[in-house]
């Protein structure tokens, strides 16, 4: 049952003046009051829509907002969207909120979400991000269909990305995620995302809800407990995703949450992940990635100062991490100007499955493990946008697609590194 300290009085007596329902779409929320209202929009539109015989609710879990976030959705009407889809759905569709804390976490926010839909005895759940201004109607559709009519546990998103976005998930959780579990899910570090009531509840009881707030990437942590758990897993083409960009203090987080989060995946898994081999596609609705070449700028020199800085600062640090010819190896490129420069797939791979291994033995302090991956990632992410700067969309998924293939191949150097002393 949902602990006491995620579900108050107040939102129980919500959740009972709603009833159960089929549908439930949840925002988590902090200060969103600028963007939050058009994703509401969508959202209404979407249900009312595609699912108008339904029973449906709009939950809000706010962390604390002080920009009336929570009053914006909640005094959200749905009578517009009638007028404009020229609908009639039979039956209400109320939006409630529940402050879960006085300050934002996705974890907390999460642990409310799966509470009130257990409560709820919802059927197909949706997780929207309300800074998404981006969203159609059709993204509650792709998302919730799979799950409440083809009987999916859990919806993974697909976006249509620039060139030269997402490429923490391209050059690592996916790649990762391939050759580790088998699966070919293309976005699964993500904002958006279906599951349906059953593993939810299943999740709830089986995840451990006491990680430090903001620091273990909890959606991520849900999808690898579904393709595990042997889950039924699908993903769906939702469209353009609203750009953001990484800033060095919010990449170190980022990497905790996708490197780390895979890392620590990897002990309590070693039984399937050891002896599978390959990867294999998962259903999807729409396609399975879409790529725009829009011009955009990025300091490039930037990125290989600070990879050759980290490399030389770090020097200690990685000797712990990182067998001798990986170090070598590392040194050496990081002497190499910008035109020659290249961190190629295999040594990436060799790089990221060590610092798998060096994790699993806590070599030094795991975080400070994954601390020290963070200038690496930058010098393969120099590479990946100096390989692809005239690329095409086809040229590169197929970048995307040699590098998965490096992981899969390497596979074998992980079990050894694993199981070896360094």
């Amino acid at each position: 049952m949902p602990e006491e300290s995620i579900v108050t009085d107040e939102f129980v007596r919500q959740l009972i003046n709603v009833g159960e329902v089929d549908l439930l779409v949840a925002l988590p929320t902090h200060n969103n009051a600028k963007t939050v209202g058009k994703v509401v929009q969508s959202i209404q539109a979407g249900l009312l829509k595609c699912f108008p015989r339904e029973r449906a609710v709009i939950l809000n879990a706010d962390g604390g907002s002080r920009d009336g976030t929570p009053e914006v959705i909640t005094a959200a009407s749905i009578s517009d969207e009638r007028r404009v889809y020229n609908g009639f759905a039979l039956r209400t569709l109320p939006s409630i909120s529940t402050k879960y804390a006085s300050s934002p976490s996705s974890e907390t926010a999460l642990h409310s979400i799966l509470s009130a839909a257990e409560l709820l005895r919802a059927r197909a759940c949706a997780v929207i991000s309300p800074e998404s201004e981006t969203i159609e109607p059709e993204w509650v559709a792709n998302l919730l269909r799979p799950v409440y009519h083809d009987n999916f546990d859990f919806v993974a998103p697909v976006y249509r990305r620039h060139k030269f976005e997402g490429i923490l998930v391209s050059n690592v959780v996916y790649p990762m995620m391939r050759a580790l579990y088998g699966q070919r899910i293309r976005e699964p570090y993500a904002s958006e995302f279906g599951f349906s009531g059953r593993f939810g509840a299943q999740f709830l009881t089986q995840h451990a809800w006491q990680h430090e707030a903001g620091q273990f990437g909890t959606e991520l942590q849900m999808i690898l407990s579904a393709v595990t758990g042997g889950q039924r897993v699908s993903q769906a083409f939702l469209g353009t995703k609203t750009r953001s960009e990484h800033t060095a203090e919010t990449l170190v987080g980022a990497m905790r949450q996708t490197a780390g989060v895979m890392f620590t995946s990897l002990e309590p898994n070693f039984a399937m992940w050891s002896t599978s081999n390959g990867s294999k596609t998962v259903t999807t609705i729409g396609p399975d990635h879409d790529v725009t070449l829009d011009p955009i700028r990025v300091n490039r020199k930037r990125l290989l100062q600070m990879f050759s800085a980290g490399v030389a600062e770090l020097e200690p640090v990685l000797q712990t991490i990182l067998s001798p010819g990986t170090v070598e190896s590392l040194q050496q490129i990081a002497k190499l100007d910008e035109d020659d420069f290249r961190y190629p797939a295999e040594l990436w791979a060799k790089t990221v499955y060590e610092f798998a291994a060096s994790h699993h033995k806590s070599v030094i302090s795991r975080d400070h493990i994954i601390q020290a991956l963070v200038p690496l990632y930058r010098g393969r992410m120099f590479t990946f946008l100096v390989e692809n700067r005239t690329a095409s969309s086809e040229e590169i998924e197929n970048s995307v697609e040699d590098l998965c293939n490096e992981f899969e191949r390497l596979k074998p150097y992980l079990l050894e590194a694993w199981n070896g002393r360094k």
